[in-house]
């Protein structure tokens, strides 16, 4: 089956998604400063360090037809303030994976990540007629499993010992998902919250 994942712009009130490219390292890179998210164990957040091999990996996962990429920008200043990606694709049946999503410091918390989760999932269900959107994060990111339960998704389970960490420690994977059935009470979910 052809690749259903193809490059779009996705905006909101807040934030516009548009296709990452390789030219946004220096933004990208000056997003992940702010608060030096790079420093948080349990996310993967490029530092100066880390930045090539983080686009290298991400580019080749879209080439591979098992992603897509965006820079999250924001609107009122035009910056680049995060990254997030459909992730882990399976064309075949139409399941994809929201993550690698991480915003500066001074944007948490203020309504972009519930609008972000929004346009992924309304152009995941509504428009590549998603049978399921997926969420996986570490189990000790506790502020990560409370935004993707507020949103609505359900808890699947626990991956144990699931992957190893650069540093050689294993990590808990906690997995989350909606289904195309629930996104209709998702959507409203969603939108009551970003109206209020």
């Amino acid at each position: 089956m052809s690749n259903w994942l193809n490059e779009i712009t996705l905006e909101g009130n807040l934030v516009t998604l548009t296709p990452l490219k390789p030219e946004h390292r220096s933004a990208l890179l000056e997003a992940s400063t702010d608060g030096e998210l790079w420093k948080l164990w349990y996310t993967s957040v490029p530092s100066k360090d880390s930045i090539d091999g983080y686009l290298q990996y991400a580019f080749s996962e879209q080439v591979a037809e098992r992603a897509l990429l965006f820079a999250v920008v924001d609107k009122q200043t035009q910056k680049i303030i995060g990254s997030t990606r459909y992730c882990n694709a399976d064309n075949l049946n139409h399941r994809v994976e929201i993550g690698y999503t991480w915003y500066a410091k001074s944007y948490q918390r203020t309504g972009i990540n519930t609008e972000c989760k929004y346009l992924l999932l309304q152009h995941a269900f509504e428009n590549l007629n998603a049978i399921a959107v997926e969420f996986r994060t570490h189990w000790h990111n506790q502020a990560s499993r409370t935004a993707i339960a507020r949103l609505g998704a359900k808890q699947d389970g626990i991956l144990r010992n699931h992957q190893k960490n650069a540093d050689g420690v294993y990590r808990d994977t906690v997995v989350f998902s909606i289904i195309n059935l629930e996104w209709p009470a998702v959507k409203k979910g969603i939108e009551y919250k970003m109206e209020n």
